[in-house]
């Protein structure tokens, strides 16, 4: 009879054995199909993240294009502008220098205009000589018209 129970002992750890041999090689395959699922999950995204990436990379290099484009528009905005100030600098020191003048250029222009009368009626046989230009009335303001 004892060698009854060691047999049966030694079958129970037989079968106890089997048991535990099926349990892990049916969890190895379940393990194993969870990394196959794993992995073909990882290697979509991976995918999935390089044509992202491509995307935002090219996204990235045409919005540096554009920015490099605005940049060039701006500096040439600057210049442009920087021309039209220095001529309206320019424009600026004229009228100044004409408004700083007008009295002198208004005589000059009053002078001008007495000249080409005396012209006009020498050369219409007045006579300017120092006795005709005391007997003469004071001319008439340089703005007025002579016949």
């Amino acid at each position: 009879e004892e060698s009854n129970g060691v047999i049966a002992m030694i079958d129970l750890l037989i079968k106890d054995l089997d048991k535990e041999l099926t349990e892990a090689e049916v969890e190895e395959k379940e393990a194993q199909a969870d990394y196959e699922t794993m992995m073909e999950e990882s290697k979509e995204k991976r995918a999935t993240d390089s044509k992202a990436l491509s995307q935002k990379e090219s996204t990235k290099a045409d919005t540096e294009g554009q920015l490099q484009t605005l940049k060039d528009e701006k500096r040439a905005a600057k210049k442009e502008l920087m021309a039209v100030e220095k001529y309206l600098s320019s424009l600026h020191a004229e009228c100044d220098w004409l408004v700083r003048y007008y009295d002198v250029r208004k005589e000059a222009r009053a002078g001008e205009v007495d000249s080409l009368q005396k012209a006009k009626a020498v050369l219409s046989g007045a006579d300017f000589s120092a006795s005709a230009m005391l007997q003469r009335p004071a001319p008439k303001s340089f703005l007025a018209r002579g016949d």
